[in-house]
């Protein structure tokens, strides 16, 4: 079951480091894109994974989350529920701590399976607000 305790939510981000942001994008009026950003100038590691680009705004970008390398504390997903799927496995195979969805990203058999392998998830909320709202 996905968390919904403000406690529980506000510690995941206090204690995360490195956020991987899938299907960020620089184009203007991109939530994803202006999400990673803010998230960079409020201290987090923002690692952009979309193949499309090869960095966004300054930040090297990766094809997906196995080529980065180095420990994921957050998989925050823009991508359609139906393309969470693979997502959430590669979050497995890297040892992430937590998968997030961001609002209107809902996929129930993901979230189980990231569940079932021992990571944190917390769905269909946006990260953004969630820092405004519990930390900042």
């Amino acid at each position: 079951m996905p968390i919904e305790d403000d406690a529980a939510i506000k510690e995941i981000l206090k204690r995360s480091k490195a956020i991987a942001v899938v299907g960020a994008s620089p184009k203007p009026g991109r939530d994803s894109g202006t999400i990673a950003d803010y998230l960079a100038r409020r201290g987090y590691n923002v690692i952009p994974v979309n193949p499309a680009y090869p960095e966004i705004f300054g930040m090297k970008c990766f094809p997906d989350l196995t080529s980065i390398g180095a420990h994921v504390d957050i998989v925050d997903i823009f991508r359609r529920p139906d393309e969470v799927m693979p997502i959430v496995e590669e979050a497995i195979k890297i040892h992430a701590g937590t998968v997030w969805m961001q609002l209107d990203v809902v996929n129930e058999d993901a979230a189980r399976r990231a569940e079932e392998a021992g990571l944190n998830v917390i769905m269909d909320r946006c990260i953004a607000v969630e820092f405004r709202r519990l930390v900042q």
